[in-house]
């Protein structure tokens, strides 16, 4: 459960002005996370766009204009915020935020923005190798799940065996490990896992069924 102990005056209207919601640039990224809305529901979600003032980000529940919003990001941890509009397959949410806290997050933002770029071509080279087990289980963000078997593994993802075809970019989590959806081939899908590993034994340990 995510804690929800954050001041109401954080989400006054008048905690950033209108304003300065123009002074930020949105950088493409892709963030997986978790997120809680104002009657304490939870559900994954995955950042696509963010800046140290708001994010667009890919919900199952978008919630409502104005909703007071609680996420857990990947790399970033935790943002407080309100939902600013709906948009296709989610929301963009206003960042409350001090100074400070503003010019950390743009800095990691921007670190966020160029590993995906510069780390590209070394993602392809990292080694694939077949598990010694096989088999495990995939969850979807909705909560369901399937068996699944995994077909290589590699230090950023998996190639995976898989009845159902979730789109592109969706988050999912393989064993006990966070990924998404990058494509899909005849019988499964390619995942990219949340963050890249150091070993492959532990890989092969995260993607046991459990």
């Amino acid at each position: 459960m995510l804690s929800d102990d954050i001041p109401s005056p954080l989400f006054a209207p008048s905690a950033r002005p209108r304003a300065a919601e123009g002074r930020f640039q949105r950088v493409k990224v892709s963030i997986l996370g978790r997120y809680m809305l104002a009657d304490r529901r939870e559900f994954p979600c995955q950042v696509l766009e963010m800046s140290p003032g708001d994010a667009v980000v890919i919900a199952p529940v978008a919630g409502v204009d104005g909703e007071r919003i609680i996420a857990y990001l990947d790399h970033l941890g935790r943002i407080e915020g309100t939902i600013l509009k709906q948009v296709d397959g989610g929301f963009r949410m206003d960042i409350a935020a001090s100074p400070r806290k503003r010019d950390k997050m743009a800095a990691q933002l921007t670190w966020l923005a160029n590993k995906d770029l510069l780390n590209l071509p070394e993602d392809r080279r990292h080694e694939r190798v077949v598990p010694d087990i096989r088999h495990s289980s995939v969850v979807l963000d909705d909560g369901r799940r399937y068996n699944c078997k995994i077909i290589d593994i590699s230090l950023s993802g998996a190639a995976i065996e898989l009845d159902v075809r979730p789109a592109m970019g969706t988050p999912i989590t393989i064993g006990r490990m966070r990924a998404r959806v990058v494509r899909h081939f005849q019988n499964g899908v390619a995942v990219e896992f949340a963050s890249a590993q150091e070993m492959l034994n532990v890989v092969q340990q995260n993607l046991r069924m459990h």
